[in-house]
Parts: structure tokens; sequence; C-alpha cells
């Protein structure tokens, strides 16, 4: 692996659904994204085995757990432990930033069709 200097620019926007934008970057061991969900987007509820911190940029998302739910609103933080089932829903258009680690192999090699899923807002 070698130094990478970017901006979010220069970073491929893969459109995921009508709701739903991703672009990220991932290195050995992290993918970082930054997210776009239009407000009503659903993510389904899945789980992975990276620990996930997401930082909501601007507007706010409803995160779905078995016991609870947390909403997350601009500049707050939230931790999800590996494994753990979630789901989340866009109360507002969404800017979100996430951190995984290890890095997210199912969005590296584009076998996440639960994203891909959405259907048109309306």
């Amino acid at each position: 692996m070698e130094v990478t200097h970017t901006s979010w620019e220069r970073i491929e926007t893969e459109r995921l659904s009508p709701l739903l934008t991703r672009q990220m970057l991932s290195g050995a061991y992290a993918t970082v994204a930054r997210i776009f969900l239009a407000r009503g987007c659903q993510v389904p509820r899945h789980a992975h085995d990276s620990e996930q911190f997401s930082l909501i940029l601007s507007g706010a998302l409803k995160f779905v757990f078995d016991d609870r739910e947390v909403v997350v609103r601009t500049g707050e933080l939230i931790f999800i432990p590996s494994g753990v089932p979630h789901a989340a829903e866009a109360l507002e258009d969404t800017w979100d930033l996430d951190v995984f680690s290890p890095r997210r192999e199912d969005w590296i090699g584009k076998h996440d069709a639960y994203l891909r899923t959405q259907p048109a807002q309306g």
C-alpha cells in the first residue's frame, strides 16, 4: 500500500438506488465511505463482520436494533460493534461518513444487494 491523497470529488460516486449514493475508499484494513441518503431511504436489516462508526455530517438517521431505536443527528456519532444486526431510515436528507474495520469486502466486490433494492421515492 502507498500513501493516497485525494478528494471526494475524485472518488467514484455509486448510485445504489434512487435514494442512496455512496463514495468509498479502502485500505488494507479499513473502509471509509461518504453516503447520501435521501429522506425516506430505508437500509434493510443486516449485519457484518466490520465494526462501524457512523458520523452524521448533516441530517438525521434512525438506527433500528433488536432492542431499541437510536436517532443520530448532525454532528453525532454512533458505534455499532461487529455482528450486531441493524437497519436504518433517513428521517431527513442525510450525509453520513462511515468508517469500517475490517474493510467492507462486500462493498468492494459489489456484493451488497441489500443496499441496491430501494424503491423510488413517492
